[in-house]
């Protein structure tokens, strides 16, 4: 992982205003924008319609490197990205609907350094190639969306969501960011617990 730069309050504002469209910051999300920034791991119970994205887009654009977006739904990976290339944020994502040619483009890209945001299904990240590759290009941090499925005790479970509990060890200097709908204390510390998030 590269060195990540000190980015003062001004930028993350500036960023905030001119890219996003916003002049403040919803509840929390200045709070988990800079944890993020500052390479810390979070953990946020963040309601639907909350504004989560921004909490990993913002940091993804002023941060050096490319930021892997884990997300369960091929339809909300296909609505984000097209959201954030409109806002003029390189993002792309590699699913089941591309093509072998696309994926390749895909992976080109990222070699060449010019993705800020690849949104990803976690099935995607437990290939080996997959992540060997990613070990070779740099990345700024990992966001996990929908982070209850990586519970047993949540409503809608996903053995691959599992995989992603070696992020920490495969990439120790690369921060997380876990989001997930309100969910009970239960299911909450076995996120954290599964997914390794060093809080």
């Amino acid at each position: 992982m590269p060195h990540q730069p000190l980015i003062s309050d001004l930028a993350v504002r500036e960023s905030l205003r001119t890219v996003f469209g916003f002049e403040s910051f919803r509840q929390n999300q200045e709070t988990i924008i800079r944890e993020v920034l500052n390479g810390k791991d979070v953990f946020a119970v963040m309601p639907t319609g909350g504004g989560k994205s921004l909490c990993y887009q913002l940091p993804a654009l002023l941060m050096q490197g490319t930021a892997i977006v884990i997300s369960p739904l091929i339809s909300l990976m296909k609505d984000q990205v097209d959201a954030a290339v409109e806002n003029g944020i390189a993002a792309v994502f590699m699913n089941s609907s591309l093509d072998q040619r696309e994926i390749s483009d895909v992976y080109r890209r990222l070699k060449e350094k010019q993705v800020k945001l690849l949104y990803i299904a976690p099935e995607r990240f437990a290939m080996p190639q997959f992540t060997e590759m990613l070990k070779g290009i740099p990345l700024s941090l990992f966001a996990i969306d929908e982070a209850h499925c990586i519970s047993e005790w949540g409503h809608d479970f996903r053995p691959d969501y599992l995989a992603l509990s070696a992020i920490p060890a495969l990439f120790p200097n690369v921060p997380i960011a876990a989001f997930t709908a309100p969910a009970t204390h239960k299911v909450q510390q076995d996120i954290i617990n599964k997914i390794g998030l060093r809080t």
